[in-house]
């Protein structure tokens, strides 16, 4: 039945059509994964990330598809537009000019889009520029320079390199969510992490025909992997169903209303987006002090290695941050009421309007609380179990999160398009219910 669903995707022309477009846009990405910015010894720097590894360049070099490491055109990723789109979104709550654009409807969210480009810009040329600057003094551990020629010219070419890498990658992301299928921005991390699996499966047999790791080891660490797995694609499909009767009306000689429904309430209606906030907001002062030599500067880099306690103390945090506060952004529980109140709508037992809002957002609140302590559960345990076991390997709990979660999204994305027109899923019962 499956195999069958499959056959259906590429019966529908459009969805065939946004399927290719996807694919052939992420393959320009990962090409692009591997064209070098001027002036660096790729050699050295390969060196230099070998012995970084387990810090936090490795962690944004895993979310830069492993661009990092070679410091392509592509090797900031797309961080500098998610940082810049966590800040326009936090500036809508304390700025009445974008909390006015956000009400807008489509022109709104275009002017609120112009400005997370503009400030994408900025965060990239700020980071681009401390990257050559940081660069500029680095060896490799067999002593052999970074940077073949520094000064001016290597910081601005470096610059005008990694601002337009991330803005053409912004640009790819926009094409896949407007044409293709699937969230593009979500689709880019996605693609960088799953590119770089075959070298981590590779990397892992390698140790243990070195005897750096066991087969006891490897067991528990594809037990826990396919564990975690199953726990979140369990969990995003979980949804609180609150009971909702239509009144009934007369109009004209016809009856309307009168039947019941549910508003579904997902339990991480979030998705992936906190663990890439949280790791972005993260990274980003941590990488400065990786490469700047400044001594405080490097001591909060240090104490902010992925595993560290203050690290995880601090992910969970923003985590559950913004768990509430994405959630808070997405789901206004004053316009599902007055929706509901508008059209005969009410849910048994709780009086239309305000009543009604308040008990959305109570269930919400609740809900989301649990959400939140799944996401962080699933992006730290696994990461601490592994450190526990002292086992090396290129799998988090973030990066599974992601990979499982816009798997889901996408899956659920074609489901819709095939259900549209009328040809049988992936599954034999029922669309699989994504993300709304």
């Amino acid at each position: 039945m499956v195999g069958s669903g499959f056959g259906n995707l590429f019966k529908i022309p459009e969805l065939r059509q946004r399927i290719f477009y996807t694919a052939a846009l992420l393959a320009v990405y990962r090409i692009g994964v591997y064209i070098p910015t001027p002036g660096i010894n790729a050699g050295a720097l390969k060196d230099l990330f070998a012995a970084m590894q387990g810090t936090i360049v490795g962690v944004f070099n895993m979310f830069s598809g492993g661009a990092l490491e070679q410091l392509s055109v592509f090797a900031l990723g797309i961080m500098p537009y998610i940082s810049a789109s966590i800040i326009l979104q936090l500036l809508t709550v304390v700025i009445p000019h974008l909390e006015e654009l956000k009400k807008e409807g489509e022109q709104g969210r275009k002017k609120i889009t112009q400005y997370t480009r503009y400030g994408t810009v900025v965060l990239s040329i700020i980071q681009g520029f401390g990257i050559a600057v940081g660069l500029e003094g680095q060896t490799s551990p067999t002593g052999v320079a970074v940077v073949f020629d520094g000064g001016w010219d290597f910081r601005l070419m470096t610059v005008i390199t990694l601002t337009a890498g991330t803005a053409f990658i912004m640009w790819l992301g926009e094409q896949i969510t407007e044409r293709g299928i699937g969230n593009g921005i979500s689709l880019i991390i996605f693609a960088g992490i799953v590119a770089r699996m075959p070298a981590a499966v590779g990397n892992t047999f390698r140790l243990i025909q070195q005897d750096e790791m066991g087969v006891f080891g490897l067991v528990i660490i594809t037990v826990l992997m396919v564990a975690v797995i199953g726990f979140i694609i369990f969990v995003e499909q979980g949804q609180r169903r609150i009971p909702v009767q239509y009144a009934k009306r007369v109009v004209g000689r016809r009856m309307y209303g009168g039947q019941s429904t549910h508003l579904p309430l997902k339990i991480n209606s979030s998705g992936v987006i906190p663990p890439i906030f949280a790791s972005s907001i993260i990274m980003f002062p941590a990488t400065i002090g990786q490469f700047a030599d400044v001594s405080w500067l490097k001591a909060v880099s240090d104490a902010m290695q992925p595993g560290g306690l203050y690290y995880n103390l601090l992910f969970v945090g923003f985590i559950v941050f913004f768990c509430y506060f994405y959630t808070a952004v997405t789901f206004n529980p004053v316009d599902v009421a007055e929706n509901m109140k508008k059209h005969g709508g009410f849910i048994p037992g709780i009086r239309p309007g305000k009543r009604t809002a308040d008990y959305i957002d109570r269930v919400l609140t609740r809900i989301t609380l649990g959400g939140a302590i799944y996401v962080s559960a699933v992006c730290v345990l696994p990461t601490i179990l592994i450190a526990q076991f002292n086992v090396p390997f290129y799998f988090g709990g973030t990066a599974l999160l992601i990979v499982v979660g816009v798997a889901i999204d996408t899956i659920a994305q074609m489901e819709s398009h095939m259900l549209t027109r009328h040809y049988e899923g992936f599954l034999k019962k029922g669309a699989i219910k994504g993300r709304r």
